[in-house]
């Protein structure tokens, strides 16, 4: 199954915010928050998508997994907040699937698309999620979404009572993180043999690891967002869905292969945007170039099924 992306032409606002991008090692990041160091430029927007797609195919060709519609059925205003939204691809389609809602999106670099591509309902803002509060009233939405914003979030349960008190009591939350720790034919790297001829894979996602921790980022936080979740005290119904993602061209299953295409993909475009975060621990250009190089050959040519881990929970707020 082919998989339509957005035309490389789009432009996106904040092409001319340079106030708010860095040139890093020939990647663009931002610069409100230097302890997330993923490029923020087209690339990255590209992988976005891929990554939105992906989960798209996940939960059934939805946008979300939990309940969402009961969520939003009740009051007059019903508001969306997308945390870290990227390239803001989750934001519009949540926009188009329930227009009576108000669906915003923030994130640390203005890379979502101009108001000429976004619905009337979908508005985008610029926010630090680990430096600021986040400035919107307490119970104000009805329903908080977060993927892949952990790796720049150096207190998670701080964002989570955060979370907490914008969520009307009631609403729903939907936190999305993947594993740091990859799979090798089924087993975490961990358990798997040093010989496994993987070496390049399993030392590029052991140095991303160590670059994170010395950041001061909680590298356990995806498999533990259950327990950070249930240990705010302030929600019920807590559903915990982890599931292995195929990485490549191996499933014999169309939907499972889909699914592996699209995260070979999202890690095509990953490994060398962990380029700027190695240099910046001073690591010899050479080094970095080998890690990477490494990695890319065994997810080009894999002696064993690759697969990632991605880790799922919703709930609702008490009342």
């Amino acid at each position: 199954m082919s998989v339509e992306l957005s035309p490389p032409e789009i432009s996106y606002l904040g092409e001319d915010d340079a106030d708010f991008f860095q040139n890093v090692d020939g990647r663009i990041l931002n610069t409100l928050n230097p302890r997330y160091m993923l490029p923020v430029d087209r690339d990255e927007v590209k992988r976005s998508e891929l990554h939105h797609r992906l989960l798209q195919f996940v939960f059934g060709g939805k946008n979300y997994i939990g309940p969402v519609k009961e969520a939003l059925q009740f009051g007059e205003h019903r508001r969306i907040l997308d945390l870290g939204t990227g390239g803001g691809f989750w934001a519009i389609d949540m926009a188009d699937n329930f227009p009576r809602a108000e669906v915003i999106g923030i994130d640390l670099a203005p890379i979502q698309p101009r108001l000429r591509a976004v619905p009337p309902n979908c508005t985008f803002e610029l926010c630090d999620l680990d430096q600021w509060n986040i400035p919107y009233p307490d119970n104000h939405f009805d329903f908080i979404h977060a993927r892949s914003v952990h790796c720049g979030i150096h207190n998670y349960p701080q964002l989570l009572r955060e979370i907490t008190r914008l969520l009307r009591p009631g609403g729903l939350v939907l936190l999305i993180e993947p594993n740091l720790t990859p799979l090798v034919d089924g087993k975490s790297a961990g358990d798997s043999s040093s010989d496994s001829g993987l070496r390049g894979w399993l030392t590029l996602w052991e140095t991303y690891r160590a670059c994170l921790t010395r950041k001061g980022i909680d590298v356990t936080v995806p498999e533990c967002l259950g327990n950070h979740l249930m240990a705010t005290k302030s929600f019920e119904r807590v559903m915990v869905q982890d599931g292995n993602i195929p990485v490549g061209f191996w499933p014999s299953d169309p939907h499972l292969l889909t699914v592996g295409q699209l995260q070979w993909m999202d890690y095509e475009l990953f490994l060398p945007a962990l380029r700027p975060l190695f240099l910046s621990f001073g690591m010899p250009q050479s080094t970095v170039h080998r890690i990477i190089a490494d990695a890319q050959q065994d997810l080009y040519h894999p002696s064993v099924p690759l697969s990632a881990r991605l880790h799922i929970v919703y709930a609702s707020k008490r009342y």
